[in-house]
């Protein structure tokens, strides 16, 4: 699975908050580099989480300045309800390049 993924404005210290549709659930996590870490889960190589139930679709992803701020925004996002995990994402869609 390619991870055919176009990131936003990126800058060095950028951090993203991210969201996984997977095959059982949803799965939240922070990276400073949003498609070698999809990449990865996809491969089996992310979390334990995603290697049990592997991603379907990157669902979304917010950048952040820092990760002190990604870590926050994630943990504030893991108290969530599925469903409001889901309409968080759509406010921050990922766009999948056409490979």
């Amino acid at each position: 699975m390619s991870s055919g993924i176009v990131q936003p404005h990126k800058t060095d210290s950028q951090w993203y908050l991210y969201l996984l549709e997977c095959q059982r659930g949803t799965y939240t996590g922070i990276t400073n580099n949003l498609a070698k870490r999809y990449q990865a889960h996809c491969t089996g190589k992310g979390a334990r989480y995603t290697r049990a139930n592997p991603p379907l679709a990157l669902l979304g992803a917010e950048p952040f300045d820092d990760r002190a701020a990604a870590s926050r925004a994630e943990y504030r996002l893991k108290q969530q309800t599925p469903s409001q995990k889901r309409r968080w994402a759509k406010l921050w869609p990922v766009q999948l390049d056409a490979d």
